[in-house]
């Protein structure tokens, strides 16, 4: 029994085929947003490519990208074919086209939902790229002068100052590494030489932050050194005192301004999905109906229209059976006497009577 029959008269069929026909059209502009918001995400994380760790967070927008290509394409095509609907004699040149096509369309529009998931599922790996990559760019912040690092420190600078953050985790994070170049440290000071001896590493360690962790919206002058000294400053209290830095780590800042568009691209790809996924089930529809007036032999006459043929249940057995014979046709069994395809056919001359032989007379 076919799954959600209806019953189209020429008009409607004529109706549908020149709605289909506009739908297309629209879907072309649909793939063109997706290709643009998957532009712009591949966009937006090259910008900040410095601080984050080679990973699969393009994934997204190169699925993005390649979706809203193909969309044009299917969706300009699909125009054609609907439009030529209209007329049952230009129908027949796309009869054998259509299935394929509405299989290949089902394809396409899922990726489009799979793309739209993946705008959620992605934080995981977005953090994880972020917490590696700003953790290498702090820790070279201080290289300055060595090729290839010498541009970090502004990167780094530039970010806390955008995004009104400090650190990986949060400011604690440059109490834990040199960020200060050996070049700026007077070696022939006793206090620098005794932070350098305290430390096994040798490294210069401070309780304070770069200028670029400081707000400026405070109206205390920024405290970016001695941080956690309440006597090195004046009516400072480390613990109880609303610090004038920045308090939010750059990777819980970055990971809000990324989840929050991805958020809006996956609710974007998700209506584009819903629309084209319509489109996909109107298509069905005219083919269905345009296969059957043609057999009918009467253009002018109602003709059915479905989803499927038959059940949900029936035609998923069929195309399992499908799947499962496929490349037996042409398999050859190698068990021992089996090779002869003929080997067990009967050879019965029933038109023929036996005839006897006569003995030809041995010479004597």
């Amino acid at each position: 029994m076919a799954v959600l029959k209806v019953k189209f008269t020429k008009t409607k069929r004529d109706k549908l085929a020149q709605i289909l026909w506009i739908l297309n059209w629209v879907s072309v502009v649909s793939g063109i947003i997706l290709f643009s918001l998957g532009l712009f995400l591949k966009i937006e994380i090259k910008k900040r490519n410095e601080v984050m760790a080679k990973g699969d967070i393009n994934s997204v927008p190169n699925m993005l990208i390649s979706v809203g290509v193909i969309a044009c394409i299917i969706n300009f095509l699909g125009g054609k074919i609907c439009y030529d609907c209209s007329d049952a004699n230009k129908f027949s040149r796309w009869k054998l086209v259509m299935l394929p096509y509405i299989v290949c369309t089902f394809c396409f529009t899922f990726c489009i939902l799979v793309g739209a998931i993946m705008c959620y599922t992605m934080r995981n790996e977005l953090e994880e790229s972020l917490y590696l990559g700003l953790r290498d760019a702090i820790k070279f912040y201080k290289d300055t002068d060595i090729p290839g690092r010498c541009f970090l420190k502004k990167t780094v600078d530039l970010l806390q100052i955008g995004f009104r953050c400090c650190g990986n985790n949060g400011f604690r994070d440059w109490f834990e590494i040199q960020w200060v170049s050996p070049r700026y440290l007077n070696m022939a000071s006793k206090e620098v030489l005794d932070r350098l001896k305290s430390n096994v590493d040798g490294k210069f360690l401070v309780d304070g932050v770069p200028f670029s962790c400081c707000n400026p919206s405070s109206p205390r002058p920024c405290i970016q050194y001695q941080l956690t000294n309440n006597s090195a400053h004046y009516n400072y209290d480390f613990l109880t005192e609303e610090l004038n830095i920045w308090m939010k780590g750059c990777r819980e800042a970055l990971l809000d301004y990324y989840t929050g568009i991805m958020r809006f691209i996956g609710i974007a790809a998700l209506l584009i999905w819903l629309f084209e996924l319509s489109v996909l089930i109107g298509v069905r529809y005219l083919q269905t109906a345009m296969k059957n007036v043609l057999l009918l032999g009467d253009l002018e006459r109602e003709s059915d229209g479905w989803l499927l043929e038959n059940s949900f249940v029936e035609t998923a057995k069929y195309n399992i059976n499908i799947i499962k014979n496929l490349g037996k046709a042409n398999q050859i069994s190698t068990v021992s006497g089996m090779n002869d395809p003929n080997i067990n056919v009967q050879n019965t001359d029933c038109d023929k009577t036996n005839i006897t032989t006569k003995s030809i007379p041995a010479a004597r």
